[in-house]
């Protein structure tokens, strides 16, 4: 059993089960609010966590209360070593989960069933084919459409992450819905959030009001049903009665759930960072490389946490470029 320590919990009482864990910077989509154009500066090889270090860092964490692990990227699955790192991971006493692109699935369908990985995210921001090229800048939609139906089928616990951005995507929030109607399926729309190199602005938010009046006027206000919000919730979750699946709303910018955060981050070159939205790191390989207390280091890091979005509480401070840009990008932190 996993014990509960103080270590991991912040200056608000908050207490930090769930450990997001980056295994690779890398990635074989190209998504325009995740990776800048030009790409990033990898990190390298060598200042990267092997599978021996992050099993050991993870352990602290487990020790301490974490009880889900989510693995994430980059792309997960591009890790040459991640059936070995997942077989590892299983025999810690969490609960497992992975957010991914779907281009690979089918490959590790096994190893998702043989170590106890039931929950799946998987991140898709159009139905449309040419604008999921548009978007992801690589011609893999008919792929990753398909593993998608793949892990449905096969019975996985399956999330669709849909990022929306104005004059993009929203107008695709209803078909997202009706992909619902008959499959056992949540889809998430998250609002557009603000990370180096992806442009952000606020003309480009679609908010958590836009997204829900868009349902309930295609719908019918009487046919969406609020349902009971998970404890830590990030997503606001709905239903269309009569429809097998679900639907929610992440809406970090717009209505942040903040009070609730049970998360914290660990980047593939093993430093972690208490909110999404802080550049503030803990350099936690490095202290393992050199032997040193890594509890005294996290609880550190998470006495350092602040209230509300690293202390950007306001559209005001969100459209500062300067809280934003010394960030880093979404591929390099973790989804």
């Amino acid at each position: 059993m996993t014990k509960t320590t103080k270590i991991l919990t912040d200056n608000f009482k908050r207490q930090h089960n769930y450990l997001r864990i980056s295994l690779i910077e890398k990635c074989n989509l190209r998504c325009a609010y995740c990776m800048p154009a030009d790409g990033v500066p990898l990190t390298p090889k060598n200042q990267l966590m092997q599978a021996d270090e992050l099993l050991e860092i993870a352990k602290v964490f487990v020790n301490n209360g974490v009880d889900k692990i989510r693995l994430t990227g980059g792309e997960p699955l591009v890790r040459k070593d991640f059936s070995d790192i997942l077989k590892r991971l299983s025999a810690l006493p969490v609960k497992l989960s992975v957010t991914t692109n779907a281009v690979l699935a089918d490959r590790y369908i096994e190893d998702f069933r043989r170590y106890g990985l039931n929950d799946i995210n998987v991140s898709l921001d159009t139905l449309l084919p040419e604008k999921f090229k548009m978007i992801t800048r690589r011609d893999q939609f008919k792929k990753a459409w398909k593993n998608i139906h793949l892990l449905i089928r096969e019975g996985f616990n399956v999330k669709i992450n849909a990022v929306l951005m104005k004059d993009f995507n929203e107008d695709e929030i209803t078909d997202f819905i009706l992909f619902t109607r008959n499959l056992p399926v949540t889809v998430r729309f998250i609002e557009f959030m603000p990370f180096d190199g992806n442009r952000w602005n606020r003309s480009k938010l679609v908010t958590e009001e836009e997204i829900l009046g868009k349902a309930e006027e295609f719908f019918g206000n009487e046919h969406v049903e609020k349902l009971v919000d998970e404890k830590n919730f990030t997503s606001r979750n709905y239903r269309i009665k009569g429809f097998e699946g679900r639907f929610g709303i992440i809406s970090s910018v717009s209505n942040p759930f903040c009070d609730g955060c049970n998360r914290i981050r660990l980047t593939a070159n093993g430093k972690i960072k208490n909110c999404l939205f802080s550049n503030h790191e803990t350099d936690l390989l490095s202290a393992l490389r050199e032997g040193e207390n890594l509890e005294e280091l996290i609880a550190n890091s998470l006495n350092k946490k602040k209230a509300v979005r690293a202390g950007m509480n306001s559209f005001e401070k969100l459209n500062d470029p300067e809280r934003h840009t010394n960030n880093r990008s979404m591929i390099t932190i973790g989804g």
